[in-house]
């Protein structure tokens, strides 16, 4: 199309749309993005960045509580929820103001509006009322609570995240359906403001996607903060009272009847892929999420998807990197084909949950000679110092050659250890390795090379 508008035209401004804004811009593609919210999506707006902002408080408020230990004491303690959810607005802010400046310095054009699509090549934008022809598309419209039979969400008593994310006042007695990151986090936010916290997961253990030692660690940290932690549960029955919400649980031992304020449903989404011509044009959707190949492209050509509605993998940085893949794709450069297996994931409840490729029970299951190495954060004296040695740091290797198959942690801060551990798979680097890089003492990142060692016997601080 010699006379279309645009190059690339985005739909959707989140995390993955606005950096391949960006990106297409950068290699000289006349780009346009189209969002009818504000810029950075639920992440930047409804998820990531305001729920870290508040965890950080919850972190402040816990080590306030936990003075006596460090030979400090005070009267009158008194905090006010109602305060950090403004400063996490303020950061909210600060950031979508610094994603509309960047989209207007790489002259993206940022068209505000519903977009569906005509054509493979044509895109309406409602509430503009304009058409846009391109080259080539790009679907980054992300993923929304789906809704869970029983559980229906009104926005007042039964909640999502997004509305957990405004509320002025913490909720209490709360209880959280789904132990997954989103659960997770609200139940530790919420307990270090002094809410009675019920955390409901259907699966064995809470954050199911990860190797099992660190999900029962978690639930042993939960159960000291005092967050009753039902796994193996699911809500068989929601009645809703005046002020109150009453559920019955069906546990591995009995049925349990809870009462609460408010229920938080943490449990599944579905890609945003209606409403926007797909079916019209024949492509491909499974479940709500759009197909695509290693290069982002759907089955349409000169349509690509990226993102959450991919259903690939929900995070926002899997979403940057795919937005990145397909634009250089367009753009006719080589670009690597990403393995999902080996994209870092991140929780960030305290304490901290992170981890990429394989469990150790994975391994096993896909046939390798697993060997795994284990270090424990209370051996080693930088979270000794910080009174912070609830954790360990956990390597999964093939035994034949020493690849490096997965890693988990749980501790504090361990989100900034995991990319020492993802750089050397990515350099085809072995736990050999790790154990021979000399760290900074006394730093948390020693626990790798401790469990690096551990992979063959060789820890020397256990």
């Amino acid at each position: 199309m010699a006379d279309a508008d645009y190059d690339v035209v985005i739909i959707g401004g989140g995390p993955g749309g606005y950096v391949a804004a960006i990106r297409a811009a950068q290699l000289g593609l006349k780009t346009a993005m189209v969002e009818w919210d504000e810029v950075g999506g639920v992440c930047l707006n409804w998820g990531c960045i305001p729920s870290k902002a508040l965890l950080r408080n919850a972190e402040v408020l816990t080590l306030f509580q936990r003075a006596e230990e460090f030979g400090i004491s005070f009267d009158n303690l008194r905090y006010d929820f109602g305060k950090a959810v403004s400063r996490s607005r303020t950061v909210v802010k600060r950031l979508t103001t610094g994603v509309e400046s960047l989209l207007k310095k790489n002259k993206v054009d940022h068209i505000k509006g519903y977009a569906r699509l005509k054509d493979a090549h044509t895109v309406e934008v409602e509430g503009d009322s304009r058409t846009l022809t391109a080259r080539n598309v790009i679907i980054a419209t992300g993923a929304r609570t789906r809704p869970v039979p029983g559980l229906e969400v009104d926005g007042e008593t039964l909640i999502t995240s997004r509305e957990a994310l405004e509320l002025p006042e913490v909720p209490s007695p709360v209880v959280i359906v789904g132990g997954g990151a989103t659960g997770v986090e609200f139940a530790y936010l919420y307990r270090a403001y002094g809410a009675e916290v019920t955390l409901v997961e259907m699966l064995p253990h809470l954050v199911p996607n990860e190797d099992e030692e660190i999900g029962q660690q978690l639930e042993r940290s939960f159960s000291r903060q005092g967050i009753q932690v039902l796994t193996g549960s699911r809500v068989t029955e929601v009645t809703k009272g005046s002020g109150c919400v009453n559920l019955t649980v069906e546990t591995p031992d009995r049925a349990k009847e809870l009462e609460c304020r408010k229920v938080l449903v943490a449990v599944g989404v579905q890609g945003n892929s209606d409403g926007l011509g797909l079916e019209e044009l024949g492509i491909e959707v499974e479940r709500s999420f759009i197909k695509v190949d290693e290069r982002m492209q759907t089955s349409v050509s000169g349509v690509y998807a990226i993102g959450d509605v991919t259903g690939k993998l929900l995070l926002a940085h899997v979403a940057q990197a795919q937005g990145i893949v397909a634009v250089e794709t367009i753009a006719g450069m080589e670009s690597r084909a990403l393995d999902y297996r080996k994209m870092p994931r991140a929780t960030y409840c305290q304490p901290q949950v992170t981890s990429f490729g394989y469990t150790e029970k994975e391994a096993v299951d896909m046939g390798y000679s697993v060997k795994a190495g284990r270090f424990p954060l209370r051996a080693n004296g930088k979270a000794l110092a910080l009174g912070e040695s609830d954790g360990l740091v956990k390597v999964v290797v093939d035994g034949d050659s020493g690849e490096i198959l997965g890693a988990h942690m749980i501790g504090t801060e361990v989100t900034e250890m995991l990319p020492e551990l993802t750089m050397t798979s990515l350099l085809e680097g072995s736990v050999k390795e790790l154990g021979w890089l000399v760290h900074s003492h006394p730093t948390l990142s020693e626990a790798v090379k401790e469990a690096a060692l551990a992979v063959d016997g060789l820890a020397i601080h256990i």
